[in-house]
């Protein structure tokens, strides 16, 4: 089994390899609850554990990555409402993880003092939290890059926090045309000094990289016990 911290991507035996898929597994089997909502700062729970935070556009499929990493269908919500939801959610993974799902951001509709609370809100969370381990920025695959997640990845990089880019969707774009987005999309990051070298590639749908991710998450998460 690999070391504690060891990154998933780093590893090329291949027994390590199943061995942390095995550990993402286990972990994201296991049990999952929703702890807190916070709007306000204030309002944070204790931190307990380390931090995954999930952030992207409204509609972006945040809920439902969430869902399909932990196994469930209603775990985490979305909003009939893009941009009405200002609450940071915590959901406590097997006591070893916390999971934070974020609101969704570029809601076209939202009034602009919501908007400049969103960014207030979320800044002074990314840079005041420092249990957070990483950011999973989530992208939808099908549709170009939005000045609102370009804003978002300039935001992450002030707050100095560890940001990695999650292509959604990804069952709807044909291989040719998803590996152009990935292309792009890396090219990108690299513009940024807190993003990681590389994304992941998902699909809620169909399974594509959530194994993979969730042995990448397991290795941020406290050892059992």
């Amino acid at each position: 089994m690999p070391e504690a911290g060891t990154d998933f991507r780093e590893l090329t035996n291949d027994e390590q390899i199943a061995a942390a898929l095995e550990e993402g597994r286990r972990l994201f089997a296991g049990s999952c609850d929703f702890i807190f909502g916070a709007q306000k700062l204030g309002q944070l729970p204790p931190q307990t554990l380390p931090e995954i935070a999930f952030a992207g556009r409204s509609n972006v499929g945040k809920s439902t990555l969430v869902n399909a990493l932990t196994g469930r269908k209603t775990l985490a919500r979305a909003s009939s409402q893009p941009g009405r939801t200002k609450q940071l959610n915590f959901f406590d993974l097997a006591h070893r993880l916390m999971l934070v799902d974020m609101p969704g951001y570029g809601f076209a509709k939202a009034a602009k003092s919501v908007k400049e609370d969103w960014q207030e809100m979320m800044f002074d969370y990314l840079r005041g939290r420092p249990g957070l381990r990483r950011v999973m920025l989530l992208l939808d695959a099908r549709i170009e890059v939005k000045p609102h997640d370009q804003e978002v990845m300039k935001l992450l990089d002030r707050a100095a926090v560890s940001f990695q880019v999650v292509l959604t969707k990804c069952d709807a774009v044909k291989p040719t045309a998803l590996a152009r987005k990935e292309e792009e999309v890396l090219a990108l990051t690299k513009r940024h000094p807190a993003a990681c070298p590389f994304l992941s590639v998902t699909s809620s749908e169909t399974g594509l990289g959530i194994e993979q991710l969730r042995a990448e998450l397991a290795a941020f998460a406290l050892p059992p016990q």
